[in-house]
């Protein structure tokens, strides 16, 4: 539970990290980057896997750049659901997606070696 309240966090300040280096997404506040973080985790695990099963067919034909797409639509959604989260248009989105999900990638691979010393 402990890792779970951490990486949500961690992923929070990682958005405004990405809003300061991207002016193409601006956040407003720790608390709306908690509520973005959260509300992208639930986007994430429910609306995106519907998403990737019904593109399948293009995501293979473009040998799966278009889950880029995809991630870039999520993350659009969830700026349009919350006031505390702007971005400046499908391409800040994508970009914005991608600097989001490097930070991800990161935060759960220091969360992985921290918890698994801790076992």
């Amino acid at each position: 539970m402990l890792k779970l309240f951490a990486r949500w966090f961690l992923l929070a300040a990682a958005l405004l990290l990405v809003a300061t280096l991207y002016p193409g997404l601006e956040v407003r506040g720790f608390g709306a980057a908690l509520m973005a973080a959260l509300m992208l985790g639930l986007l994430n695990a429910v609306v995106r896997p519907l998403l990737v099963v019904l593109t399948l067919p293009v995501t293979v034909v473009t040998l799966g750049l278009f889950l880029f797409v995809i991630n870039a639509a999520v993350f659009q959604f969830a700026a349009w659901m919350l006031d505390g989260l702007q971005v400046a248009g499908f391409g800040a989105a994508l970009i914005t997606s991608l600097l989001y999900s490097l930070c991800g990638m990161v935060i759960d691979s220091a969360l992985q070696r921290l918890f698994r010393e801790e076992d």
